[in-house]
């Protein structure tokens, strides 16, 4: 199978470049700073044998890492301090934004950790929260 064939793109991922979406609407983001998110993600990508789901990192700055969850899955969870939580759920008061990458072409500042595919479609929220405590 080509790389091509791989290729899923939900309707939310932008066909080129990066476009900012409103957490809560089509995906819950738990974000973690730097290191300490490159290393859950890697963590996660490895128990889920390469197929984690959707986790962008961002280039510069705090090196934060979004992982994408299913819509209103964020604020189901406790998660330990040092994790942000952006979803529609408890916080209307406020909207936040999450920079999404294409999946090929020059998207800098943003860059897929971890692709949206067939059958994770989104980040397993019970996998991210026992590799984040683990």
């Amino acid at each position: 199978m080509s790389m091509n064939d791989a290729i899923h793109r939900p309707d939310w991922v932008p066909v080129s470049g990066h476009r900012l979406r409103v957490s809560g609407v089509h995906f819950d983001a738990v974000r973690i700073e730097g290191l300490r998110g490159e290393l859950v993600a890697d963590h996660l990508i490895d128990a889920t044998g390469d197929d984690a789901g959707p986790i962008v990192c961002e280039a510069g700055g705090g090196r934060w890492v979004y992982f994408l969850l299913p819509p209103g899955e964020a604020h189901r969870h406790g998660w330990p301090l040092g994790v942000q939580r952006f979803g529609g759920r408890s916080d209307r008061t406020s909207v936040t934004y999450v920079g999404v990458p294409a999946l090929q072409g020059n998207t800098w500042p943003l860059r897929w950790y971890s692709v949206p595919t067939p059958t994770a479609p989104y980040v397993d929220a019970k996998a991210l929260l026992s590799a984040v405590t683990r």
